[in-house]
C-alpha cells in the first residue's frame, strides 16, 4: 500500500498524458521473451539490438562481455537504454545459470546445423534468444547449452545477416505472434508498478529528494 501511495505521488509530478503514455507502453511489455548478446564487438550492433528490444516491447536484454566490456552507444540506441532494463554478465556460463533459474530454455540463433526455421519457432515457452558475434557467431559451449536452435530462412549467396538485423528480423516475428496468442505474455501487475516506479526515478528532477521528503513525511 505504501508503495502504491509513493507511487501515486511521484505521479503528480507528471502531465496526465505523460502518465497514460507510461500505461500503454507497459502494457506492451513482456518478460515472455528475453534477448542476450554475446562478446559482440561492434559498439552499434548492441546498441541497435537494444533499440529492437525497446521497439518491440522486450523488457530485459543480458550482455555477456567475456572478452571486452562495452559501454551502450547512446546516438544509436536513441535514448532506448533508459527504458529497458540492460543486465551484465562475465562470463557465458553465470548468463545461462541466471536465464534458467528464471525458467527460460535457451535458444541459439545459428544459420547452420538442423536448428528450426523462425516461422516454426514454438512461442509458448519462455525463451531467451542468444545472438552472437559478427564474425564466429554463438561460442561452443552456447551452442552446447542451448536447448534449442532458431534460423532466418535465406535464400541468397549471402550465409548470414548483421546481428541488429537478425534480432529485429526474429522479435518482431515472434513478438507478433504472442500478442496474437492466448499465452499469458503481459507483465504482473507487480512487475509492472515497479518498472512505471523506475521510470518514473529517472523522468522526475531531483526524484530521490522527493522520494526521501515523502517517506520523512509519511513513515
Amino acid at each position: 500500500m505504501q508503495k502504491k501511495k509513493l507511487l501515486d505521488h511521484l505521479q503528480s509530478f507528471l502531465t496526465p498524458r505523460r502518465i497514460a503514455l507510461f500505461d500503454q507502453v507497459i502494457g506492451q511489455r513482456t518478460n515472455h521473451f528475453t534477448v542476450v548478446t554475446q562478446d559482440v564487438y561492434q559498439l552499434h550492433n548492441t546498441s541497435a539490438v537494444i533499440r529492437s528490444c525497446e521497439v518491440f516491447g522486450i523488457q530485459n536484454i543480458h550482455v555477456i562481455e567475456e572478452r571486452k566490456p562495452k559501454r551502450i552507444d547512446r546516438e544509436i540506441a536513441m535514448g532506448a537504454q533508459k527504458w529497458v532494463d540492460v543486465n551484465r554478465y562475465s562470463t557465458s556460463k553465470e548468463c545461462i545459470r541466471e536465464l534458467r533459474s528464471k525458467g527460460y530454455q535457451i535458444v541459439a540463433t545459428t544459420p547452420y546445423g538442423k536448428s528450426t526455421a523462425l516461422e516454426n519457432f514454438d512461442i509458448e515457452k519462455a525463451s531467451a534468444i542468444f545472438f552472437g558475434t559478427e564474425k564466429d557467431g554463438l561460442s561452443d559451449e552456447i551452442l552446447k547449452e542451448a536447448d534449442c536452435s532458431l534460423n532466418i530462412p535465406m535464400v541468397g549467396f549471402t550465409e548470414s545477416l548483421n546481428i541488429s538485423v537478425s534480432a529485429a528480423i526474429i522479435l518482431q516475428s515472434i513478438t507478433s505472434r504472442l500478442k496474437n496468442s492466448e499465452i499469458a505474455w503481459r507483465l504482473s501487475k507487480v512487475e509492472k508498478e515497479n518498472l512505471k516506479y523506475k521510470w518514473l526515478k529517472k523522468c522526475i528532477k531531483n526524484s530521490d529528494s522527493i522520494i526521501a521528503q515523502y517517506q520523512t513525511e509519511n513513515p
